[in-house]
Order: structure tokens, then sequence, then C-alpha cells
């Protein structure tokens, strides 16, 4: 127990210097998905864990430790959304997965921000790819008598490795519509939107009377006292609902109940979004897209294309760009798919934003993060190059203005067993 005590206080006193240090990365080429746009020659000054200083020409303050940037690119962190990074290690080990909740009475209240694994080998290897932050999202329980709409909240997290990592907590709802919908529904998508429907009407009632709820009078109600207390941010529209959904009709059918409801609602998945780009524009909702869906898996996903990302962009859309449907696994594929949507037709810059500054305003933490700016957190990335390159590699991670080791579990094991 002494020993582990003092292994614990070790590791906090030597986060303290890095944390505390002034770092400037020097003659890069800087892509701050901000006002300021790409700045040539840029450096960038990192004191106390946060931004000081962003600019070309700037020159290092003294006695800053001088991190060489020239022939790279600087990023901010990406942010993968719709990601079950920190809540599962080994997805057939049931011990090793907290993503879905198995009680019977529980589904909104499930909050994924408890009990998530700092130590969890796929961080690095997630954080190689220059994920620093994760919005880390509930799955469903699919059996058969746990009929219940709701996966649970989300949360933001960071990728540090360190046991406070949660960023926010609370950070979104999670909902499967359409076919998904409709199965835990009944059977029919006009069954889970009544439901949907009927689950909200019972949130504003409870939200109204709870002192007729504790003691056992007024309307009966189908969730517990738990789900019901989540739901009331949801209801009452301060809280984001993501809404997993992909068939153009669905999703025209998901932003009408959402403007009917006075929902803040996310589209996750929004496979053919792009035959109906103009109308989520009109409604002001994000897209989370995973750019490399081009085959049907589904009767919902017909329409797949990989112009999806691109033409829901040109239509006015703010996209996010998520990797391998949100599979801790593949989380590494995040840049890759950005890419890919480049080369189908999505300008470069909008690239970035789908990767940082866009899920940091959908998810409240635009004040810190998405963007190098001065006074937001360090979460920055220096590349060897065009990170939505493969053959690019990244040169420096930093966390909170912590620089990261540049090394995973995976790497170990191929340097070990390299002849």
């Amino acid at each position: 127990m002494i020993v582990r005590w003092l292994a614990t206080l070790a590791a906090a006193l030597a986060a303290v210097p890095a944390a505390a240090e002034t770092v400037a990365i020097t003659g890069a080429r800087i892509l701050t998905a901000g006002p300021a746009g790409a700045i040539e020659n840029g450096t960038v000054v990192i004191r106390d864990g946060r931004i000081a200083a962003v600019g070309g020409g700037l020159a290092p303050p003294p006695g800053a430790r001088i991190v060489d940037g020239r022939g790279g690119i600087v990023t901010p962190g990406f942010i993968q959304p719709d990601s079950t990074l920190g809540a599962v290690e080994v997805s057939q080990v049931p011990a090793s997965a907290d993503r879905a909740s198995h009680a019977a009475r529980m589904s909104a209240a499930f909050d994924i921000s408890l009990g998530l694994n700092p130590d969890s080998i796929l961080l690095p290897v997630a954080r190689l790819a220059g994920i620093t932050r994760a919005v880390t999202t509930p799955l469903y329980d699919d059996r058969p008598d746990r009929p219940l709409l709701f996966a649970g909240q989300a949360a933001v997290i960071d990728l540090a490795q360190r046991p406070q990592m949660v960023t926010r907590p609370r950070a979104a709802m999670v909902l499967e519509m359409g076919e998904g919908g409709a199965a835990r529904a009944g059977g029919a998508r006009g069954a889970a939107i009544v439901a949907l429907r009927t689950l909200l009407e019972d949130v504003r009632f409870f939200a109204r009377q709870r002192a007729l709820y504790d003691r056992g009078e007024g309307r009966p109600q189908a969730l517990s006292r738990a789900d019901l207390e989540a739901l009331v941010p949801v209801a009452e529209g301060r809280m984001p609902l993501i809404v997993k959904v992909d068939r153009a009709s669905d999703i025209v059918e998901m932003i009408a109940f959402a403007r009917e409801e006075r929902l803040r609602i996310v589209i996750d998945g929004g496979v053919e979004g792009w035959r109906v780009a103009d109308e989520i524009a009109r409604a002001g909702v994000a897209v989370i897209v995973d750019p490399v869906a081009n085959l049907p898996r589904s009767f919902s996903e017909i329409g797949a294309s990989l112009e999806n990302a691109a033409r829901l962009h040109a239509a006015g859309v703010t996209v996010l760009l998520k990797a391998g449907s949100g599979v801790a696994h593949r989380a590494r594929e995040l840049r890759y798919g950005a890419g890919n949507a480049v080369a189908h037709g999505l300008p470069h810059e909008a690239a970035l934003a789908a990767l940082t500054i866009n899920p940091a305003r959908i998810f409240g933490v635009d004040d810190r993060l998405g963007s190098v700016e001065p006074g937001k957190q360090a979460d920055l990335v220096l590349w060897s190059g065009d990170p939505f390159e493969p053959l690019s590699q990244p040169r420096a991670v930093f966390i909170d203005g912590i620089e990261q080791p540049l090394t995973a579990r995976t790497l170990e094991l191929r340097d070990r067993y390299m002849p």
C-alpha cells in the first residue's frame, strides 16, 4: 500500500513541472481552426497548460523550452465524437466493458462518465492519431426484455491517461430511432415516435410536479425517477439529444419532431443525409458522419455515398466526422476518414473543423478547446506533414500543455519482436 502511494505521489509531482513549464513550438505552419486561419512560419507559446500566444514571426519568451516545428504542421487536437474510448477494453470480455447498462429500469440515467478506465491501452493508440479528446457515448443493451428507448448520457473525455479524465460529464443524451428505435418500440417507426412523445410528456409533467411523483400521486410513469430526472434537461432543450438515424425520411421526421418538441438534436450517422441536406441546414442541425460509409448495411442506408460529408457541408450543414462507426478500437482511423472525405469533395479546412471546433461547439467545450487561440487549453499536435495523409505522423502531442509520450503497447510489442 505504501509503495503504491509513493508511486502515485511521485507521478503527481512529476506532472507538475510539465504542466507549469513554458513551451514554444516554432517555425511551423499552424492550422488554427479559428478566426486566424492558417499561419505560416508560426509560433505557439504554451504556458501553464494553456495557449499563451500564437502568431507568425512570434519570438519565443525567454526560458521557454523550444520545440522545433520547421517543416511541420500544428493543429488543434482532434475530438472523436460517438466513441466508446475509455468504456471498453476487450469487447468480448464483459468485465472490461462499461459501455451499456443492463439494468431493466435504467436507460436515460446511465451516465457513462462514471467508471471510465484512464489506463485503457486503446487511449495511447488513438492519441498517436492526433486524438486528444473524445465524446464517449453509451451503447444499447439489445436484450429483448429491455425495450427502453434511451442508451444514456455521453461525456467529453481527454486521452491523457490520468485519473480525472472527464472534461464534461453528461454532455448529451443518446437515442436511436429509425430501425433500432422501431425494434425497441414494438417493431414500427410510428410506434417509436409515439413512445418518444409520450415519454417527453411524462418528463415535463414530472419536472412540474416532482412533489406529486414523490407522494405516488399524479399520472403513471413508465420511466424510473432517475430516468425522468436525467431527461429533464433534454425536454427543456438544455442538453443535446444525439439521435442515431440514417434513412432520409427518418432524418426529416426527427427534424420535424425536434422542432415541435423544441429539442436540440444532433444527427448521428445520417448516411442518407445528403438527400435532405437542405432541410437539415435550414433546421440548423449538426450531423456526425462516418466518411467511409459507402455500402448499405441495411435498408436505411441504400443511399450511402462517399460524398455525404461534402454535400452536407456544401448545403451549410455543420459536419462532424467519426471513425469506425464509433468503435473504440478503430478510433485511430479518424484522420484517414477525413482524408477520404477531402478526396471526395469536402474542403480541407472544413475537414479540420469537423474534427476540432465543430465537435467542441456542439458539445459545449468550444470556450476551452477546438482551436489554436490564446486562452484555450493547449491540446495541440505537431505533425510531420498534412495530418490527413496516411504517411504523416505526430512529432509531438500536447494535452492541457503536457507533452504526451509517442508510444503505445502495440508499438512496444512491435519493437520487442521485430527481428
